[in-house]
């Protein structure tokens, strides 16, 4: 999944993935990922979508990170 969401297969030509079709995740008003560990993609590159302003990066597995934002959410109503 790391690598289909990497916007630099748009932006930069010098990348291993440029030119590889990905999903906009960086377009989206707000992004939410949930990564096992702080490895790179298949690719071996960091992934910049990490980095920007509208990302909130979570480390764990999905099916536990997914059940406790459920649960905060449920919290707030």
């Amino acid at each position: 999944m790391n690598d289909v969401v990497n916007p630099v297969a748009r932006t930069d030509k010098t990348s291993p993935i440029y030119g590889m079709p990905i999903l906009n995740a960086d377009k989206a008003q707000y992004v939410i990922v949930i990564k096992r560990g702080k490895g790179a993609g298949c690719s071996g590159i960091e992934n910049a979508l990490f980095f920007e302003d509208n990302c909130c990066l979570c480390y764990g597995s999905a099916q536990g990170g997914v059940a406790e934002m459920i649960d905060h959410i449920k919290a707030l109503s």
